[in-house]
């Protein structure tokens, strides 16, 4: 399907959108990427950014990479779910790709910031919203020079955002705090499989089932 096939993110999906935020440093992407590996039936949307490609990445795994002319053309004809402005560059969310899973009944988890979470969540209200929270200030910048990748100039600037981030993690429905890692990926695992035994999910799963249990014309004995 192309994305200029626009599917209706109001109606019912099969499946639940995970919106998984934290600032910069937290360890939000190992942990969904764990998550991914280890749970049967969820993937990981790939988000659209403009910003430049790492060595270490590749197109269309880690993020689809376009220029500023194609992100704001697709953005005029509404193809993101939701998108935003980081650090300079813009990231957006296919609306299509996300659809496109949800009705399959494949979770989806979207990994974004504050900005776009807001805007996911007015168009899908199902979605459950997950923060995920470092175990200290100090943690959370050893872990952003831990990288290598910025200097001290840009390290202070992502950690005067990650805590103007911090500050929007009533906005979700779980926290998660990621000090010991196999403890928050088993509590990613919990709220996921939560999440499969709500009463819309199963109803759906075991219509046969309670068709049966409540079918009045069965005599007990």
């Amino acid at each position: 399907m192309s994305e200029s096939e626009h599917h209706d993110p109001q109606q019912s999906p099969g499946g639940t959108l995970y919106i998984v935020s934290a600032p910069s440093g937290a360890g939000k992407t190992s942990l969904v990427q764990a998550l991914v590996r280890s749970t049967d039936g969820i993937t990981v949307s790939v988000s659209h950014t403009t910003r430049a490609r790492r060595p270490a990445e590749e197109d269309g795994v880690n993020y689809h990479y376009v220029d500023s002319s194609k992100f704001q053309s697709m953005l005029r004809d509404g193809l993101f779910l939701e998108h935003a402005q980081v650090f300079d560059h813009l990231y957006g969310t296919s609306c299509d790709q996300v659809m496109e899973n949800l009705a399959q009944g494949t979770d989806v988890v979207l990994e974004i910031d504050w900005q776009g979470a807001r805007q996911a969540r007015d168009k899908i209200p199902s979605s459950v919203g997950i923060f995920i929270l470092p175990p200290s200030r100090e943690t959370l910048e050893q872990r952003l020079r831990a990288r290598a990748q910025d200097d001290d100039a840009v390290i202070e600037r992502r950690m005067r955002d990650a805590i103007a981030e911090l500050g929007h993690y009533e906005e979700f429905d779980y926290l998660v705090v990621n000090d010991d890692f196999e403890a928050a990926l088993s509590d990613l695992k919990c709220i996921v499989r939560t999440g499969k035994l709500r009463c819309a999910m199963q109803r759906a799963n075991h219509r046969d089932l309670l068709r049966s249990l409540l079918d009045s014309s069965k005599t007990i004995r």
